[in-house]
């Protein structure tokens, strides 16, 4: 059987006109705790500037704002989150080839380094055939690590995630995205684009 040809988008700055995982959290705590959280707690950015590890920044900047949080109570704060912001995030140019490109024989891919659980809400709202991206970690009791699991969704492991989904023969006709780590995932594709969507809603 041929398999359906994939249109993957990233997420943030593509099919958004912003982060969506800073947005959360603002939304979430407030300028003033987000701020005074990094200050308080140097060695993330430290840590980052060290490693460029943005895969960590950003679990022990969530672990550090809402704590030991249960997977439950956290997915639910992303829903009211999605629910909230609505599509005031998303480009409408953006939003037009999202639309243009469904048909019967294709999907329509979200591949994002933000917290898949956060996106996929999103994913949902658009209609996403599935989406793609960094994995939260959780402890025995199913409550938020200070941790990802797995590696963070950008670079080449875009494109290892997408071959774990569908398959090393994988048909990726079309890839959009807006930074370096959407490099492999736009080489690989048929179709590349680089930072084609530009309007703000």
């Amino acid at each position: 059987m041929t398999q359906p040809a994939i249109h993957a988008f990233d997420f943030d700055g593509t099919l958004t006109y912003t982060d969506s995982f800073t947005a959360f959290l603002l939304w979430e705590c407030g300028h003033a705790k987000v701020a005074s959280t990094l200050a308080f707690k140097p060695y993330m950015l430290a840590g980052y500037l060290k490693t460029r590890d943005r895969g960590a920044l950003k679990s022990h900047l969530l672990f550090n704002l809402l704590g030991r949080i249960s997977r439950t109570n956290l997915e639910a704060k992303f829903v009211t989150f999605a629910q909230e912001t609505g599509r005031k995030l998303f480009r409408p140019d953006a939003m037009q080839t999202w639309e243009s490109v469904k048909t019967a024989d294709t999907l329509r891919v979200i591949v994002t380094a933000s917290p898949e659980m956060l996106v996929g809400q999103f994913g949902q709202m658009l209609g996403a055939d599935r989406t793609i991206g960094t994995r939260l970690a959780f402890d025995a009791e199913d409550r938020l690590m200070p941790d990802l699991d797995g590696p963070n969704c950008r670079g080449d492991e875009k494109m290892n995630r997408l071959r774990a989904v569908y398959g090393n023969d994988l048909d990726l006709d079309s890839a959009y995205g807006d930074t370096s780590g959407d490099f492999d995932m736009i080489k690989a594709a048929r179709n590349g684009h680089y930072r084609v969507f530009v309007k703000k809603p």
